[in-house]
């Protein structure tokens, strides 16, 4: 198949590597960093690395374009949300956990201050 230009490959190489090999990564990355109390900039910041490294693999194993600006863009915006996604549920889960007494279930992302206090 012929690589696609904003992508820098296949469209199927893209794919498995943003969220099959990397994915699971950013998931991780974001649970790691809310498990720690730490910012949600962190993900940002880690999550583009992610993206940086998932180039250079899109490259060496998959023969990419490694300078594909489209591509880096799209994986790292992709690779940023799952991992938001992972620090928001893990933020969420944390305060109404450790903090029973106070804090309550609002969905799967949420929290809210419990009313018979």
């Amino acid at each position: 198949m012929e690589p696609t230009p904003i992508l820098g490959n296949t469209l199927g190489a893209f794919l498995l590597l943003t969220f099959v090999v990397f994915g699971w990564a950013a998931f991780a990355t974001g649970n790691g960093i809310a498990s720690r109390w730490q910012s949600l900039w962190w993900v940002v910041i880690y999550c583009t690395l992610l993206a940086t490294a998932e180039r250079f693999i899109d490259y060496a194993l998959a023969e990419g374009d490694l300078l594909s600006i489209g591509g880096f863009l799209v994986s790292a915006l992709i690779l940023i949300a799952i991992g938001l996604v992972a620090w928001r549920l893990t933020h969420a889960r944390m305060m109404v956990t450790q903090y029973p007494w106070l804090y309550e279930p609002a969905g799967l992302f949420g929290w809210r201050e419990k009313a018979n206090r």
